[in-house]
């Protein structure tokens, strides 16, 4: 596979506020066509860095080049804004119609009215308010106004379109709707994106790299299945769903696969730690199956432990179940298999997950 141009670039990115920290990344870059989604705990700088990357944040350090050029001077950094967009989580419209709205970028850089009249209809029926056009933006609802506000953005045909989280005030149907056009105009145009967002859902769905963010600094980069599978940390494992994490020493090690004590239960692991390191281990939920008898031969699952569910909640289309094995363990099931177990709390089951479902990290 080709790699991608770099279409913008960081290096040694430092941002401070009141003498405090609030970025500070070695390196940093975004290529063409790519979706890009950065994901992080409030105040961990995401949307620092997306203003700092639209140049309306000025870095006390480092250096920023679109497409190899640096663009710290001013008249570069003018003509650097005309070739991106940002869109932010409440829309910013003005005060007249939608189609007003839409074409005011256009109006700006001067084109001509009927390729303005062109673009601007194009924009608003990719994202279905084209009999909108005429209505003023005051009578819009939040997903009305949100998409007239993403349109306002594409009818410029940015070089990069920033996104501070767009859909967060919307309703989930309304959300959905507007992700999946999102995605399509997106393949349709091959514009790059970079986006804020806290819907891990939403980033593994949308994204082609998924960035996580803390404190202010990058802390682990890769493809959605990689960040979310192969954690770099503890809070990484934390932060993407690893509802499972047990500290334990690696007690036996041979040929990619150790076995790690936890509270006097062992777990199997496909890992290259050494013997009597310490580890976090590391488990996703839905990797978890429960079953009322022990599955013996019927599972190629090497771990299999004896467990009580403690506790039981809703976790969107599942149920989410935490259970004592002696360690704590999570599991989701599905409402149809909760109904056909008859599970409940402070019932017995037995837990079952394979060995290559334990991420190991390194311990500290």
């Amino acid at each position: 596979m080709t790699l991608k141009e770099t279409i913008l670039s960081v290096e040694n990115l430092k941002v401070k506020l009141g003498g405090v920290s609030i970025l500070d990344i070695p390196s940093f870059c975004i290529r063409e066509k790519e979706f890009v989604s950065l994901i992080g705990p409030n105040g961990s700088g995401k949307s620092t860095l997306l203003l700092v990357l639209n140049c309306l944040v000025r870095p006390v350090a480092g250096r920023l080049t679109y497409r190899q050029d640096d663009i710290s001077s001013r008249e570069a950094t003018f003509d650097y804004r005309r070739k991106v967009s940002m869109v932010f989580q409440e829309p910013l419209l003005f005060d007249t119609t939608v189609y007003n709205n839409v074409a005011s970028g256009l109006k700006i850089r001067g084109m001509q009215k009927d390729e303005t009249r062109e673009r601007v209809m194009r924009y608003l029926k990719w994202f279905n308010i084209e009999h909108l056009a005429p209505r003023s933006a005051r009578k819009l609802s939040g997903g009305e106004a949100q998409r007239t506000s993403l349109a306002r953005a594409f009818a410029i045909e940015p070089d990069i379109i920033f996104l501070d989280e767009p859909f967060s005030a919307l309703d989930p149907p309304t959300r959905n709707a507007l992700t999946e056009d999102l995605a399509s105009i997106l393949r349709e145009t091959g514009i790059t994106a970079l986006m804020v967002t806290h819907d891990q859902t939403e980033a593994l769905r949308m994204s082609d790299r998924i960035i996580v963010m803390h404190n202010g600094s990058i802390v682990q980069q890769g493809t959605p299945l990689d960040v979310m599978n192969n954690p770099s940390n503890e809070f990484v494992a934390s932060f993407v769903g690893m509802d499972t994490i047990l500290q334990g020493k690696v007690v036996k090690a041979s040929d990619g696969v150790v076995t790690i004590s936890v509270s006097g239960a062992e777990i199997d692991a496909v890992s290259n730690a050494k013997f009597g390191e310490t580890v976090y281990c590391c488990i996703r939920p839905e990797n978890v199956s429960i079953e009322l008898v022990h599955p013996d031969d019927l599972t190629s699952a090497r771990n299999i432990f004896l467990a009580v569910i403690n506790d039981i909640s809703s976790f969107g289309p599942f149920l989410k179940l935490t259970l004592d094995c002696g360690f704590p363990l999570v599991s989701y099931v599905t409402r149809e298999a909760f109904a056909v177990l008859d599970l409940k709390e402070g019932k017995k089951v037995f837990a079952a997950f394979k060995a290559t479902a334990v991420h190991i990290i390194p311990g500290k």
